[in-house]
């Protein structure tokens, strides 16, 4: 029997309304709702491709458990019984910090991923906790975290309203968006331009995004930060400042004035390698525009000033009055966010409540940084990782030496991954859970809700029954706190997902500002709708929002509900100790004199820069036939000046060398990239055995994070530099 479906995607940031067709439970074919009030219909390669990811032979449908050193298919009891023995027998000989846990990215993708993480981490107890944060997005948290009091207050920019978009390091029209989450970004770029808008790209490499500008700065990677404070500079030196609006809830305009006095066009010029002149023309333009917006991501967060880079991303924001104004950059209220209340100061931001054992790296929002992660396991002493919970995680591709961290985990004492492949890291584990196929997941976006260009709401219900037998991926996660809770593995994972009913409404009923101030929570408990313990508790989370909404109101409009476009959010949120936005943060201003410092210093040598591709999503999807090939590939590209430099031929091999190790890698020639960068997409490297990625496995290419040993870290979040280092570039002889 035919039928239909609707489905939000959960394979980008984008979350773009998909109608799938299914045949009794196959589906056959993918497209985009029309009528869906986000993305109206659009849809990429990756979403067109949902059933061929849903149906994938590859994927695990049992669990897996290690017996004579073999991975070998099990029952479901008998997995959760092997993780609560592995795990028990770790914590009651070391302690909880004896266990670490990775979150992947794929966990912002899911409601379990969404919902459980937290009370895992909190029933273990442990302080070690990595994730991909610090592999990407942490120093825009930690900049928000500084300026606005609040690490998850990220500023979007309005595209739908903006006269100026001016994006650095981010490739949008090929990425689909990040850290702004916008179905049909390109849709979005041409309508700005049809109403007579202007873009701005600054990259190294001429993007697919460069192209449709009207003007592409092309920089030396890395000098990002060093860029946009000279444009500061310029907007003080000539007088464009306005804060608007902005006046009366800033401080530290002085102070960032004097920061940047130093970075004159002239005093940056040669380590940025822009004209003076451009550099002015920058400032002019994003003073002069009606209304603007500055956006930065990957390429400006995981480089080695990426705090500094995120921070002056919102301080050109203010300073042209563009921060918190339609058309400029604004902070979204996702339905499930807590509903406002009276502005008032905060705690602020702070890191370093603790440190890792080997290298004393500080915590930043809970977490180490993931580069940190192999010595935490292979260094031996007190307090050593010995076991890990990978949730969703692919480190040993994604992580800076990946070499290092295979041999750690595999001289774990237990390791649980939850993973639907056995790839580079779950091959470790000692038991692999696998959630149940896409069409057999429910799907709401907690955390690109709150990244949203535009203020809607959509939930999706399961298009496939699961079997019998077969848990959801919220009941694994929900075993696995259980299990850390001291609970027996079979006991009833509907009891996580009441406890925590249980706890937010304690705290609702006994908050004056809350919707349900005053309720009895019992009354309130039962009164919730959803047929599940997660639908209950999303429930509960769109009641104590801001719209008024409740899961059935959703479920009754299945194409989601148009919130209306982003408003002004400042004062209301603003946490910071001052409750104004604190525009020049200590922290922040100590680490300006490393940024003057490097205007004197550079690499000899190339840089290298990563990329995106459309049809994947870091080591996602790679191992889908009809997203590989093509343009859809693991190269390094070379300019042709540096090609003749480095005596390499297109179609050619490259030899690559960096601080972790060495790789080889086809050549391609291309004017895209500037002369002195080469680029290498990230997420590439499936040739390690005992995976199960059989498409992956016969295009595997080659794993740029072994070029990195996990040394190069930006201070103030932790993360890894993926973009602007060094490295020696040579060709190998042919060996055909």
């Amino acid at each position: 029997m035919t039928r239909t479906a609707l489905r939000i995607c959960p394979l980008c940031e984008a979350t773009c309304g998909l109608t799938l067709t299914l045949d009794e439970n196959t589906v056959t074919s993918a497209r985009g709702d029309r009528e869906d009030v986000f993305s109206a219909g659009f849809i990429c390669p990756k979403g067109a491709t949902f059933g061929a990811l849903d149906a994938d032979p590859d994927r695990l449908t049992r669990p897996l458990v290690r017996k004579d050193g073999r991975l070998v298919e099990t029952g479901w009891a008998e997995a959760f019984a092997a993780v609560a023995a592995g795990l028990g027998a770790v914590t009651a000989a070391h302690g909880a910090d004896a266990v670490g846990v990775v979150l992947g990215n794929p966990n912002v993708h899911t409601v379990a991923g969404g919902l459980y993480p937290a009370q895992l981490i909190g029933a273990l107890g442990s302080r070690n906790v990595f994730s991909a944060s610090t592999l990407d997005q942490m120093p825009k948290h930690v900049a928000c975290g500084y300026l606005f009091g609040d690490p998850n207050a990220i500023p979007v920019p309005d595209l739908d309203r903006t006269d100026h978009l001016l994006i650095i390091g981010a490739n949008p029209l090929v990425s689909n968006g990040s850290l702004a989450t916008a179905a049909d970004f390109p849709g979005k770029l041409k309508a700005l331009r049809k109403r007579g808008g202007r873009i701005t790209v600054i990259d190294p490499k001429r993007t697919r995004t460069a192209e449709v500008a009207d003007r592409h700065v092309s920089l030396r990677p890395g000098t990002d930060a060093a860029l946009l404070f000279a444009v500061v500079q310029v907007l003080f030196a000539e007088g464009l400042t306005d804060l608007g609006a902005l006046a009366d809830h800033v401080t530290g305009v002085e102070e960032v004035r004097a920061l940047a006095a130093d970075f004159t066009p002239e005093a940056v010029e040669g380590v940025c390698e822009v004209p003076a002149a451009e550099i002015r023309a920058l400032a002019r333009e994003l003073a002069a525009a009606p209304s603007a917006a500055v956006y930065g991501r990957l390429g400006s967060t995981a480089v080695e000033f990426g705090t500094l880079c995120s921070w002056l991303v919102d301080v050109l924001n203010v300073l042209t009055g563009n921060l918190d104004r339609p058309g400029g950059a604004m902070f979204p209220l996702a339905p499930t966010a807590r509903a406002p209340r009276p502005a008032a100061p905060g705690r602020g931001f702070t890191v370093g409540r603790w440190h890792s054992r080997v290298s004393g790296h500080p915590e930043v929002k809970s977490e180490l940084p993931s580069a940190a992660l192999a010595e935490e396991i292979d260094t031996p002493g007190e307090g050593r990782v010995r076991a890990v919970i990978a949730l969703a995680a692919n480190p040993v591709l994604s992580a800076p030496d990946g070499d290092r961290l295979d041999r750690a985990l595999a001289g774990l004492d237990f390791m649980v991954s939850v993973d639907p492949y056995l790839n580079e890291t779950s091959r470790h584990a000692h038991v692999v859970l696998p959630p149940p196929r896409p069409t057999q997941s429910a799907h709401y976006d907690f955390a690109f809700s709150t990244l949203a260009v535009r203020n809607t709401v959509r939930y999706s219900r399961p298009a496939v029954e699961l079997e019998d037998g077969r848990p959801g991926e919220p009941e694994i996660y929900a075993r696995l706190v259980l299990i850390l809770s001291g609970a027996a593995p079979d006991a009833d994972p509907a009891a996580v997902d009441e406890q925590a009913i249980a706890r937010l409404l304690a705290r609702a009923t006994a908050d004056p500002h809350s919707p349900l101030h005053g309720g009895d929570p019992a009354e309130l408990a039962a009164g919730l709708g959803g047929r599940t313990g997660y639908e209950r508790r999303i429930d509960l989370m769109l009641r104590l929002g801001p719209y008024g909404l409740t899961l059935d109101k959703v479920l009754d409009r299945p194409h989601g509900i148009d919130l209306g476009p982003l408003a002004p959010r400042v004062p209301e949120v603003l946490r910071t100790p001052t409750g104004r936005i604190e525009l020049a943060p200590a922290p922040i201003a100590a680490d300006v004199p490393r940024l003057l410092r490097s205007l004197t210093e550079r690499a000899a040598g190339p840089v290298l820069i990563g990329r995106r591709h459309l049809r994947s999503n870091n080591s996602w999807m790679h191992n889908l036939p009809a997203l590989s090939g093509g343009t859809n590939l693991c190269t390094l590209q070379v300019h042709p000046e540096d090609a003749v430099r480095f005596g390499l031929a297109d179609g050619g091999t490259a030899l690559i060398k960096g601080d972790g190790g060495e790789i080889e890698a086809p050549v391609e020639v291309t004017d895209a990239v500037r002369p002195g960068v080469v680029s290498l997409p990230h997420g590439w490297g499936h040739d390690r055995a005992g995976t199960r990625l059989a498409t992956a496995g016969l295009r595997p290419g080659v794993n740029v994070n072994q070029l990195l040993d996990g040394s190069r870290l930006d201070p103030l979040s932790g993360t890894a530099v993926l973009n602007g280092f060094p490295v020696q570039v040579s060709a190998l002889p042919d060996r055909g």
